[in-house]
């Protein structure tokens, strides 16, 4: 069995942190068998090299090594590029192809990014780690495989778990050994020998003199979060390589290469409201919408009386009613109300000329509480259009949000035709 070391030259891997060694000795360990494997790590901390390792120590070396890296295939395509497809299985298909699966029969495959994966790849691909059987895009013969799969993810697949994004056998059937390589912020005594190789092959590569931190430089290097990790170190080292006629590099020279933390990430607006947000906004519409009731209520009976009894009495007998919708007054009088013509109302010269002003009261009336109605219906249109979005179209649990039953809510969108 070849010793970390050996194997660190071999594949290039520059440190001696502790947890680092770790990693690689794992690697060691698991590469004669056949089980399945995990590599967790943030982004751009070297994942790639863990599965490398794995397969030039096991018994597949002379097999096939295929790295897929399934979160830059469009899901459309991922079954066809993992397993094949038969000709014909759908438009494009213009011959028989083998996937990946077939083609790596004896070797190793590496998943890159495996928690990309869409649900039903991941059912395929659990059948694969079961019982070695797969069925390719469009065919219904099952076909065998006999290869090793190593994971890699960047994502915390526990939550992805409870998200319903990933499937929890599958978890554990790629997790059977998990490798967590560390990022680079944890491995402090790492990044001046990192940065000293990189300034080294990019000095041979663009045949100029390498460059050199002061001791000021190196401890800045150190304090900074990399959160690009590995692959940002060596972004930085190429910057300076190439745009420094200086070769002896200052913290302040280096403060000018490196981002201000998080100002090179995209912000993340979280556009959803939790529960109890919803709830209080729903609880404050129904307040206000039964205010307005109320409102509109004591407004038609105010303005029938207004339109029957004239301007006077009604000022005297509904002060209450007047204060409680035009406002507070110092005095009632101060309200102007346009004079209604009287004589057609208090006069009774003939039954037909008071039926049709009651005709005509009544249909001010029922115009009113027809605008009414409209208002309400399209605050409830709303509401029900906002809940069934909140829980992506779901009633069962849109109508639990609303407070109704599953009946009333599917009845009103058939109603409102939503």
């Amino acid at each position: 069995m070849e010793s970390i070391q050996a194997i660190k030259q071999r594949f290039e891997i520059i440190g001696n942190d502790p947890k680092l060694n770790r990693a690689i000795e794992k690697a060691i360990q698991v590469a004669p068998t056949d089980i399945s494997v995990l590599v967790a790590g943030e982004s751009g901390v070297g994942k790639e090299s863990i599965p490398k390792i794995i397969h030039s120590l096991s018994h597949r070396k002379h097999g096939k090594y295929i790295a897929v890296n399934c979160g830059a295939i469009p899901e459309g395509t991922i079954d066809s590029e993992l397993f094949g497809h038969e000709k014909g299985s759908f438009t494009g298909a213009t011959g028989t192809r083998e996937g990946y699966f077939e083609v790596a029969d004896g070797g190793t495959i590496f998943l890159d990014e495996v928690g990309e994966l869409p649900l039903t790849t991941q059912v395929r691909l659990l059948r694969v780690l079961e019982n070695g059987e797969f069925i390719k895009v469009g065919s219904s013969q099952v076909q065998k495989t006999n290869v090793r799969i190593v994971a890699a993810t960047n994502v915390n697949l526990f939550n992805a778990i409870e998200k319903g994004k990933f499937r929890e056998d599958l978890y554990y059937r790629l997790s059977t050994v998990d490798i967590s390589l560390p990022p680079l912020r944890e491995r402090k005594d790492d990044i001046h020998l990192l940065f000293r190789k990189f300034a080294s092959d990019f000095s041979h590569k663009y045949k100029m003199p390498p460059i050199k931190l002061d001791d000021n430089a190196v401890q800045l290097l150190q304090k900074f979060r990399w959160s690009g990790n590995i692959r940002q170190l060596r972004n930085v080292a190429e910057q300076i390589s190439v745009l420094e006629t200086n070769r002896d590099i200052t913290a302040i020279t280096l403060q000018s290469y490196l981002p201000t933390e998080g100002s090179n990430l995209p912000s993340v607006i979280n556009d959803k409201k939790n529960e109890s947000d919803f709830s209080t906004e729903r609880e404050i519409l129904y307040k206000v919408l039964f205010d307005m009731k109320s409102d509109l209520n004591d407004l038609k009976k105010l303005t029938l009386e207004l339109m029957q009894n004239g301007n006077v009495k009604v000022q005297e007998t509904n002060q209450h009613l007047i204060k409680k919708i035009y406002g507070q007054k110092e005095n009632a009088n101060d309200i102007d109300f346009e004079e209604e013509p009287r004589t057609s109302i208090m006069s009774s010269s003939t039954e037909d000329n008071n039926y049709e002003e009651q005709d005509d009261n009544y249909q001010f009336a029922e115009t009113i509480e027809e605008e009414e109605v409209l208002r309400l219906e399209q605050k409830e249109i709303e509401m029900i259009k906002k809940s069934l979005e909140k829980n992506k179209g779901k009633r069962k649990a849109a109508a639990d949000e609303l407070g109704i039953s599953e009946r009333t809510l599917y009845r009103k969108i058939k109603q409102f035709d939503l």
